[in-house]
């Protein structure tokens, strides 16, 4: 899989979208998920989609159908540098290990201002109901088992 990610990687050099996941899933699905910072539009897919067909074709990459998309609102945290992207939003992190007998939290992001320059920053989780005293988890990147921005969404409409 990492060599399928390096080489998609690569194809997608150039074309001003960032490459968040690659995914194998059921029946030959390969799932590529792909993000801007102004968001990613159906042309964004179309034209990864074209390029990766072609780059997947050359390089023998066995798939039955290639799925190009947007992370959603719930973008995954991969990287450190997702993040400090991400600082005072609203994130869901598992922890590899478990911290009195809870290994998922959710909060504010908390990121340090050195954040980018520290070799191993630590990061803060403002704990959603621990409000007015707030109770901060710190935790680094390698603590965390799987991260993904957690937004609380108001699909309110029309009163009738």
């Amino acid at each position: 899989m990492a060599d399928i990610f390096a080489l998609t990687q690569e194809a997608l050099a150039g074309m001003e979208v960032e490459l968040i996941d690659v995914e194998r899933a059921p029946l030959g699905l390969l799932r590529v998920t792909i993000d801007r910072p102004e968001g990613v539009r159906i042309e964004d897919c179309e034209q990864v989609s074209k390029q990766l067909s072609r780059v997947f074709e050359v390089e023998n990459i066995d798939y039955k159908r290639l799925e190009v998309g947007s992370p959603g609102t719930d973008r995954p945290l991969k990287r450190v540098a997702d993040f400090i992207r991400s600082a005072d939003q609203r994130v869901e992190i598992r922890l590899r290990e478990a911290i009195d007998n809870r290994k998922v939290f959710v909060g504010m992001l908390r990121v340090p201002e050195d954040a980018a320059s520290v070799a191993t920053p630590v990061f803060g989780l403002v704990l959603e109901g621990t409000e007015p005293d707030a109770q901060v988890l710190d935790f680094t990147f390698d603590d965390v088992d799987r991260a993904k921005l957690d937004p609380i969404l108001d699909f309110k409409g029309k009163k009738r």
